[in-house]
């Protein structure tokens, strides 16, 4: 027997753990066959004595003991092996070359009871003894061992072609003993060697092949024999280190956790049959469970599928599955249509953020606990899992998917249905709970809640349970109430919580027992009741906007976690794939809270009730869940604008106020500043804006600012310099920071500097401020009108052009008029400020404002597909102007009609309070104020401040509207049957401004520049009134006043348009913007070699398989 290093024993498991990862990353699809050859940590075998580490470990560690070996060939056998074992991994490699060709000699190759094997027998006991007795220099010749080398290498590769025969193996042999003989030996002749049975005892041995008839025929389908010999091979002929295996950076960056979590401080897994046993809850409600066919095969409009965009994104991990494919079977290219469409919509699927990803990783626990619970129980001569083992795993672990329309998509047949009971039949610990009806009457109906499984032996899905409700389940809102509905089903002390956007690894899964036994632990003087998890986001690697999210989501749930969990004690629950003690939550009002808007965040609720029940939440860095995240900017903006509403009603809600009334001062402080508090900061960032704006704009032109400053150089810079230290915020640069340190302290200083420099010549700073905007509209208008809602966002992949029709909907309201309304102000405070003309002040004051405006404005054409591509933008003007001109219907979609949209866009100011109402009009009120600003500046009213002067203002907007009226009553009535009446109406007009103009210039000091800056005042004006009048639509709806409200706000909306559009029209007529635009926006993916432009400008034709 051979005698065994003492942690050999216990690396003997952990290889059947490391191999199961190994295979779990191949059928990812994230290595390949031959990294899995590298990475396996192969098991006791062939009587090798040491740790067979991965050969991606060895390297080329033993050709570096062979240049030690020849570089100190006289040394003491003490000094040369003290320089071998300095490297724990090149003594590996040396020991375990040793014994496998020694093995491979002696049992493998050369027949037993033969003089050859004799002869070898006494060689390697010889080396044995020279080892043992520290004599391995002095009785041989350490440059031998090169020339033995090569021949090694030779007789490896000779073992390994298929078509082989037995003279050729013995004739390597014989040149391979040629060389051992007669130059490995110092000191002895051919008659000692003949006398110490190290040579035949015939003289004429020699000169004949000595192992023609000595070898064993090796049998072509013994796997493990070529397994070793193949891992021999690499190990002598490797000459480069191996620290690029594996090439996949998501493959390395998971090894990479899993093993620095292994010398994390974690609590002792104790064995499978006696942990916490646990069950997943994950609602679902319309998202994919599978990419169809059609799906991965329908083009876009600018000729690109989903399929050919993840072949080009994991362009490796295509490859890999191709080969994964051939292994299988698959001949053919075409086959990847037919008889392997499944595993090709799996492939797909599991990039996408789909059901199907989500099931597959929480079915990794199972898969782990089974291992787990095998390794408890097996000795080293079990090989199989039982079905005891099975059923422990199953005791101990349960995933439950609340799959709310189940019942709908069956009933209609919908393919979602029959791809759910596909993975219930592939997936055995996976349970599905719906709401089934059933008709009892004409118009009655019965609820139930059912839980079903797959049963393998009936071949067939069957109920578990069936429980009658009392009514419909959707009456608050849906996730929390789907939930709510599921929790029932679940079984154990503890129960986590995954949205459909997740993922998980077979890696972490393996500690989940650690995580568990956490609840058994004091931290500080509770035991915990929701135990807090890492989250890595996966789908940063899409776009840049993707990766801006990705960062700024990284740093939420890793940096900030650690920092609210200690020492700030204030960490809740947002939606992340916390641990609840199950039994806690359910003795104290469930998990989730599910009123309707008021509960619109409802993840945040649970921990807000675990706060005020006394409970305790912690966080944990040892085990990380996926998570995937929007991955366009309309996707990214709908989500922060759910998010700002959910917390614009957090702010009124009970529990908060609940919670500021019991925490203690600091707590208080820092559950404000890590809830409510960072969406109020931005709203009072972006009315910062607004103040010192609107101030700039009354000290400029009531020359308050020219009195005070004068030309003093030095005053202006002074207040120049503390503007900007404060409004340099809203630039959105300190955003980033956290990102930036979460990638310090994960990466290191020189990664995290290169990362903010890389971020910031992508244009991350317009995203990030293009967000605060978001952010701080959506939150604004909660807290002042509520009516906050549920917003579907779709994490599909995003290469398809969005129309400006689309934006304009989306960012109106909350970018773009705002962006227009702080340019023109910027525009006149630079026309009416004397300091603009003779000094840099302007530019100092109104740098950050400029780049505010500019990132609202440009924000969703650089971050859209072709966003600057010429074609396109003359299709999204046609197709925005056919938009705003229909005039749709009752029925109309807010997508097919501008004034559908607008009547929805306005709806919260009918619904909104009184209080509401009075604020709406208060702040519209500024528009009023430039207006009396403006024309007090005309050259008609002599520069007089007057109260007069601004009275006859209005009376001109009146009278101005009057015409209006007019000229749309005669168009009205005129227009298409008697239209020479029009003319002469518009003819009239134009006659009476000739001589208002010429009457004007002949009485008073009318200048003609007055008109634009009369249009200048009135034009504001008129958005002021426009945004009032919502506010009485109940009182001016069935009026012909309201008819001319619309009609005017739709000449408004067309001006925003214009404006908006005029510069993305320069921009996409001028040459290679739009290829720099498509640089930045999928400049990650142009690194991986994805040639972007080409695909987006139809350039480029479908891949071959």
């Amino acid at each position: 027997m051979v005698e065994l290093e003492s942690n050999r024993v216990k690396a003997n498991k952990f290889a059947l753990i490391w191999n199961e990862i190994v295979t779990t990353f191949r059928e990812e699809d994230i290595i390949s066959d031959q990294e899995v050859e590298l990475l396996q940590l192969p098991l006791n075998s062939w009587e090798i004595r040491v740790i067979r580490w991965p050969c991606f470990l060895l390297g080329n560690e033993l050709l570096r003991a062979l240049d030690l070996a020849t570089d100190l060939y006289d040394a003491p056998d003490s000094w040369l092996w003290y320089k071998i074992c300095k490297n724990e991994y090149r003594r590996c490699a040396v020991i375990e070359t040793y014994d496998c060709v020694k093995y491979l000699m002696l049992h493998k190759l050369i027949k037993s009871n033969t003089e050859e094997h004799s002869i070898l027998k006494t060689l390697f006991r010889e080396i044995d003894h020279s080892i043992v007795t520290e004599k391995l220099t002095k009785t041989f010749r350490m440059i031998a061992l090169l020339q033995i080398h090569s021949k090694l290498i030779k007789l490896v590769e000779l073992l390994l072609e298929p078509n082989k025969s037995v003279n050729e193996i013995a004739n390597a042999m014989q040149s391979l003993y040629a060389i051992v003989v007669p130059y490995l030996f110092k000191a002895k002749t051919m008659d000692q060697l003949r006398e110490y049975g190290l040579a035949p005892k015939s003289r004429f041995a020699m000169a004949r092949w000595l192992f023609k008839n000595a070898v064993e025929s090796l049998d072509p389908s013994n796997k493990d024999f070529y397994m070793q010999v193949k891992r021999l091979h690499t190990i002598l002929t490797t000459r480069d280190s191996m620290h690029t295996i594996p090439v996949n950076n998501e493959a390395r960056r998971r090894l990479a956790f899993f093993s620095n979590s292994l010398f994390m401080k974690m609590p002792r897994a104790p064995q499978v049959k006696k942990m916490i046993a646990f069950s997943v809850l994950t609602p679902v409600n319309d998202e994919d469970v599978l990419y169809s066919k059609e799906t991965l095969k329908t083009k876009n409009e600018d000729g690109i599928s989903i399929l050919y965009y993840l072949q080009t994104i994991y362009d490796d991990e295509w490859k890999n599955f191709i080969e994964r494919m051939r292994r299988e079977g698959m001949v053919t290219a075409d086959e990847i249509w037919t008889t392997k469409l499944r595993d090709l919509r799996l492939w797909a699927s599991y990039r996408g953020q789909t059901f199907a990803r989500t099931v597959r990783g929480m079915m990794y626990y199972y898969r782990a606990l089974l291992l787990l619970a095998f390794l408890d129980s097996s000795t080293e001569t079990d090989i199989t899992i039982t079905k005891e083992e099975e059923g422990i795993a199953l005791m101990k672990y349960t995933y439950v998917v609340s799959c709310q329309k189940y019942w709908e998509h069956k009933a209609i047949g919908d393919p979602r249905a029959e791809e759910i009971i596909d993975l219930l039949k592939h997936n055995e610990a996976l349970r599905m709970a719906y709401v089934d009806q059933v008709s009892t009457g004409r118009d009655e109906k019965e609820y139930y809640s059912v839980l079903i499984m797959y049963e393998r032996q009936l071949q067939r899905e069957v109920e578990i349970y069936r429980i009658k409700l009392p009514g419909p389940m959707n009456i608050g809102e849906g996730k929390p109430e789907n939930q709510n509905h599921g929790i029932v089903f679940t079984r154990g002390d503890a129960v986590q919580t995954i949205d459909m956007n997740q993922d998980n690894y077979f890696e972490e899964a393996l500690e989940i027992r650690n995580l568990l036994e956490e609840f058994k632990n004091h931290h500080g003087i509770h035991r915990p009741t929701i135990l807090g998890v890492r989250e890595h986001i996966f789908s940063g690697s899409v776009s840049s906007v993707a990766w801006f999210m990705s960062a700024q989501e990284t740093s939420f749930v890793t940096l900030f976690q650690r920092l609210f969990a200690n020492p700030l004690k204030i960490r809740m629950h947002y939606g992340h794939p916390d641990v609840f003690d199950r039994l806690w939550f359910m003795t104290r009002g469930g998990l989730s809270k599910a009123s309707k808007v008021i509960n619109i965040s409802e993840d945040i609720f649970a921990g807000f009730n675990c706060t005020l029940r006394g409970g305790s939440v912690t966080h944990h860095e040892y085990i990380q869940v996926g998570k995937g995240r929007d991955l366009g900017l309309n996707q990214i903006s709908t989500f922060e604008a759910k998010i700002a509403c959910g917390s614009g009603e957090q702010f009124l809600s009970r529990d908060v106020y609940r919670l500021g009334q019991r925490l203690d001062f600091f707590r208080m402080l820092s559950f404000f500043h890590t809830t409510i508090g960072y969406f109020f900061n931005t709203t009072v960032i972006i009315l910062s804006v607004y103040g010192f704006l609107w101030g700039q704009l009354y000290l400029a032109l009531s020359g308050v600012e020219n009195s005070i400053l004068g030309y003093d150089k030095n005053s202006k810079k002074a207040l120049s310099a503390v503007i900007n230290q404060d409004l340099i915020i809203q630039f959105g640069l300190f955003t980033t920071l956290p990102a930036i340190l979460e990638s310090y302290v994960e990466n290191g200083f020189l990664e995290a500097i290169w990362e903010f420099l890389f971020m910031q010549l992508q244009l991350s700073t317009v995203f990030y401020t293009f967000s605060m905007g978001t952010r701080a509209h959506f939150f604004g208008r909660t807290i002042l009108h509520g009516g906050a809602k549920y917003r579907q966002t779709g994490r599909n992949f995003v290469v398809q052009h969005t129309s400006f029709a689309e934006n304009y909907r989306l960012y109106a309201r909350s970018h773009f008029i705002k962006a227009i309304e702080f340019g023109l102000i910027l525009m006149v405070y630079a026309t009416y400020t004397p300091s603009a003309k003779l000094t840099f002040f302007y530019i100092d004051m109104s740098l950050t404002c400029w780049l505010l405006v500019l990132s609202w404005i440009f924000a969703p054409f650089l971050f859209n597909p072709s966003g600057f591509d010429w074609l396109k933008t003359v299709d999204d003007f046609d197709n925005f102007m056919n938009w705003i001109w229909h005039r749709g219907g009752i029925f109309a979609k807010a997508t097919e009609s501008w004034e559908s949209w607008w009547y929805k866009d306005q709806h919260h100011l009918v619904t909104t309070s009184l209080w509401g109402k009075l604020l709406e009009i208060i702040l519209n009120l500024r528009f009023f104020f430039f207006q009396y600003e403006i024309v007090s500046h005309l050259g008609i009213s002599g520069q007089s401040r007057s109260v007069l002067v601004y009275l006859w203002s209005w009376i001109f907007i009146f009278a101005a509207f009057g015409i209006y009226l007019t000229m749309s009553y005669v168009r009205n009535n005129y227009g298409a049957k008697k239209h020479i009446y029009v003319r002469l109406a518009e003819f009239l007009l134009m006659v009476l401004g000739i001589l208002l103009v010429i009457a004007l210039k002949q009485f008073t000091a009318f200048r003609y520049v007055d008109i634009f800056i009369s249009l200048l005042a009135f034009i504001p004006t008129g958005w002021g009134l426009l945004s009032i009048a919502p506010v009485f639509q109940p009182l001016l709806r069935h009026t012909r006043l309201w008819d001319s409200v619309v009609s005017l706000a739709r000449y408004y909306e067309i001006m925003f348009g214009v404006i908006v559009m005029g510069p993305v029209a320069i921009l996409s007529w001028m040459p290679g913007f739009q290829s720099m635009q498509t640089r930045i926006l999928f400049n990650d993916a142009f690194s991986k070699g994805l040639q972007m432009f080409k695909i987006i400008t139809h350039k480029v034709h479908q891949k071959d398989f």
